[in-house]
């Protein structure tokens, strides 16, 4: 346990880095702002191309793997909404504590952690996840928001979602570089450096990133927050793993990244979209800052338990 733990500190002190950064003001929430966006638009995204151009498809679509995760979540989503329907919350407010208990932070958190602690081969099953909470969740709590508010599931609501996707450079990157992969187009090598240059700086941006970014967050409404980080480090984790080992006979490493991959805190997208619709930022804001403190430990025991 230790020295896994000792493993992913480094990661965490990246992270510790940029709260203290942003905390004593040195690090302002505007330039966090732009910092997210190089990520999310550049380095993150030059990273996942790389990785789904050179990956055989096969590797990244596997429906086993993807009936595992994608089951598992719904589970925890639909225990999640029961329990926020049962405490008489709306079903917009439901919707977001559901995503803050099943959708962790994959794409800043997981990609570079995971893939440098259990190596390369560790991305075609990080991209499978991330997939799936992308197009699937992503997409499922736009409809439900609208939806309440709406009474009903209209054309522009569709129109929106599509172009919720299209707009999501970590959607397009991992469908550019699967259609490269399928034409087995070679990546010149210029262009190869380059990608692999910008790619690399993901990991310690995204790290920085998210540290500043909880900064601007506080621990309201704990109880709440407590019960969805319970939900998203331990139950959702458990979830897929049933299933991936003892359900869908899923290869045991891809299964153990899967596990690992679930066990990240909440996704800081999550605020952003609770922000944008008005339903219940501060307790997104909470269950992730709470979530990502508390993960310094629950992550060093999965990771302990899947065997790294």
């Amino acid at each position: 346990m230790i020295e896994v733990f000792l493993q992913t500190l480094p990661f965490f002190m990246l992270v510790g880095c940029g709260y203290g950064a942003a905390a004593s003001g040195f690090f302002p929430q505007a330039a966090v702002g732009y910092l997210t966006k190089f990520v999310f638009f550049f380095a993150l995204s030059a990273m996942l191309f790389r990785f789904a151009a050179t990956l055989p498809v096969t590797e990244v679509f596997e429906p086993q793997f993807v009936m595992a995760y994608l089951l598992g979540t719904v589970a925890v989503y639909l225990l999640v909404t029961m329990v926020a329907l049962i405490r008489k919350r709306g079903a917009a407010e439901a919707a977001i504590e559901a995503q803050c208990g099943a959708i962790g932070n994959v794409g800043f958190l997981a990609i570079p952690m995971l893939v440098a602690l259990m190596g390369p081969e560790a991305a075609p099953a990080v991209l499978m996840v991330l997939t799936v909470d992308l197009i699937v969740f992503g997409s499922l709590i736009v409809l439900i928001i609208t939806g309440s508010r709406d009474g009903r599931v209209s054309p522009a609501i569709l129109r929106t979602m599509g172009a919720g996707l299209v707009r999501n450079p970590m959607v397009m990157s991992i469908a550019a570089g699967l259609i490269w992969s399928i034409f087995a187009l070679p990546i010149p090598a210029p262009a190869d450096s380059f990608l692999t240059i910008l790619g690399a700086a993901a990991t310690p941006c995204a790290l920085f990133a998210i540290g500043a970014s909880l900064a601007a967050r506080s621990a309201e409404r704990v109880t709440v927050a407590i019960w969805l980080s319970t939900v998203k480090l331990a139950l959702h984790p458990l979830a897929v793993g049933v299933l991936a080992l003892f359900v869908f006979d899923v290869d045991p490493f891809a299964a153990g990244v899967m596990i690992a991959a679930a066990a990240m805190p909440t996704a800081g997208n999550v605020f952003m979209i609770a922000e944008h619709y008005g339903v219940a930022p501060q307790r997104a804001s909470s269950t992730i800052f709470v979530s990502t403190v508390v993960s310094v430990v629950t992550l060093s025991a999965v990771l302990v338990f899947i065997g790294v």
